[in-house]
C-alpha cells in the first residue's frame, strides 16, 4: 500500500492535544496527571511577586484541583494592544505570546506546555480573575468556551483562581496523591525564599487536611531539613550564600553542611526544577568544595606538599548540600531537563563556592579544623585502607 501526502492527517489545537496527550504532558498515567497540576501551579507561582506572595492549592471533594494566587490578576478578556497574552489567550491558544523565560521563572513541572494544554485535557475548567475592582469568570468544557468572559460582580483585591477537573476520558487515574504534591510544593517553597504554598485536601471523609510551607532562609532551611530527616546532625552549622553573577546571567544559591552521617546528600536545581542527572552547576559545586578544603588543609599543614589532594569520596562523606541556580537562559541536552548544560556555570559556581567556603573556614577555625581533619585523615567510604590506590 502506498503512502502519499493525501494520507497525512494534520492535527491542530485542542484536537491535537487530546489525541496525543503524551506529547504534551508525558503520559496518560500519574506522571501526566501531576504534570497537568504543575502547569496550572507553575503559572500561579510565576504570577506572585518574587520573594513573597502565596499560592493555595486545593484537592476538592469532587475530584477537581483549585489553584489560587494573590498575584496582580489581569483581564480574562482579549488583550488587544496591551503588549502580552491575557488569560483567555493562554487558555485557548497554544503558545499564546512568547514563552516565559528568565531567572525569575519557576519551572514546576518537567515540561512547560502551558494552560492551553491543561484546559484541553480537563473535562471542565473555570477561571476567576480579581482585578480593577471586578471579578470576572470564564468557563470551559474540554477546552471549548461554555460562555464568554463576563464581569460577575464588583470585587476588591487582585488574584486568579483556576479550578479544573482532569478528564477521565484521557487519564488512567484522576486522583492526585496528597503526599506527592505536598513534597513538591515544600520543595518549591524552599527554593523560592519567602514564597508561601499551601495544599488542602477536602477528600477525606474525616475532614480536610492542610499543610503550608514558607521558608525565610530558603536553601539554608532546605539543607537543615534534609539533615534532620537523616537524623545524623552533630552541628547546627549551615554554610550558605546567595550571589548574582552577570557572566551567566543568573543567581546562585548554595547551602551545605557536614554532619555525623556517612551519607552524601547533594541536590541540584535549575530554575527550581530538580536536575537528578547533575550538570555544570553540580560539577562546579564539587570543584569549589574540593578546592576550598584542599587549600585550607595545605595552609594549615594538615596536608604536606607531597600529599595528594583529598579525593571526592572523602570530601562527600557526611555532606548535605543544595545547589540552586536561576538562569535567564538555562540549557538542557534533552527535553526532560534533568541535566544542566550551560558551560560557563561550572566555573562561576566553582569560584563562588571556593571563595565563600574558604571565608567560612577562616571565620570558624575550630569547626573548619574538625571538618578538614576528618576529610583528610578519615577512612573513605570504601574502607579499603590497605589498597594504596584508595585515597
Amino acid at each position: 500500500m502506498g503512502y502519499d501526502a493525501a494520507r497525512i492527517e494534520v492535527l491542530e489545537g485542542r484536537e491535537a492535544v487530546r489525541k496525543r496527550p503524551g506529547m504534551y504532558v508525558g503520559s496518560t498515567g500519574e506522571r501526566g496527571l501531576y504534570q497537568l497540576v504543575f502547569e496550572v501551579v507553575g503559572r500561579a507561582v510565576n504570577q506572585v511577586p518574587v520573594g513573597g506572595g502565596s499560592v493555595d492549592v486545593t484537592l476538592t471533594s469532587d475530584g477537581g484541583v483549585r489553584v489560587a494566587d494573590d498575584g496582580p490578576g489581569g483581564s480574562c478578556e482579549a488583550a488587544g494592544d496591551t503588549g502580552g497574552p491575557d488569560l483567555e489567550a493562554l487558555l485557548t491558544r497554544y503558545w499564546a505570546g512568547r514563552e516565559p523565560s528568565g531567572r525569575h521563572i519557576t519551572d514546576v513541572g518537567q515540561f512547560r506546555a502551558g494552560l492551553f494544554v491543561a484546559n484541553a485535557l480537563s473535562s471542565r475548567l473555570t477561571a476567576e480573575v480579581w482585578s480593577e475592582g471586578v471579578r470576572r469568570v470564564h468557563e470551559y468544557a474540554r477546552g471549548v468556551a461554555v460562555v464568554p468572559p463576563a464581569a460577575v460582580e464588583p470585587a476588591t483585591g487582585s488574584g486568579t483562581t483556576i479550578a479544573f477537573w482532569p478528564d477521565a476520558e484521557i487519564f488512567e487515574t484522576t486522583r492526585c496523591s496528597f503526599a506527592v504534591l505536598a513534597e513538591r510544593f515544600r520543595q518549591l517553597a524552599f527554593l523560592n525564599r519567602g514564597l508561601g504554598v499551601s495544599l488542602t485536601d477536602e477528600r477525606p471523609a474525616g475532614g480536610a487536611r492542610v499543610v503550608s510551607f514558607r521558608f525565610p532562609d530558603g536553601v539554608r532551611d532546605f539543607v537543615a531539613a534534609l539533615d534532620a530527616e537523616a537524623g545524623a546532625a552533630l552541628h547546627p552549622d549551615v554554610i550558605g550564600f546567595e550571589q548574582e553573577d552577570p557572566r551567566i546571567a543568573g543567581t546562585l544559591q548554595v547551602a551545605l553542611l557536614w554532619s555525623g552521617s556517612r551519607e552524601e546528600r547533594i541536590r541540584g536545581f535549575a530554575n527550581s526544577l530538580a536536575t537528578p542527572e547533575g550538570g555544570t552547576h553540580m560539577d562546579g559545586f564539587r570543584d569549589g568544595v574540593a578546592a576550598a578544603v584542599t587549600a585550607y588543609a595545605r595552609e594549615r599543614g594538615v596536608l604536606a606538599a607531597v600529599d595528594p589532594d583529598p579525593c571526592a569520596d572523602r570530601i562527600g562523606v557526611g555532606l548535605t548540600a543544595v545547589v540552586s541556580v536561576k538562569l535567564d537562559r538555562p540549557e538542557y541536552p534533552s527535553a526532560t531537563r534533568g541535566l544542566l548544560g550551560n558551560p560557563d556555570v561550572r566555573d562561576c559556581v566553582g569560584e563562588a563556592v571556593r571563595e565563600h567556603l574558604g571565608n567560612w573556614f577562616e571565620e570558624h577555625p575550630e569547626r573548619a579544623a574538625e571538618i578538614v581533619d576528618r576529610i583528610v585523615r578519615g577512612i573513605p567510604r570504601t574502607e579499603q585502607v590497605d589498597d594504596p590506590d584508595i585515597c
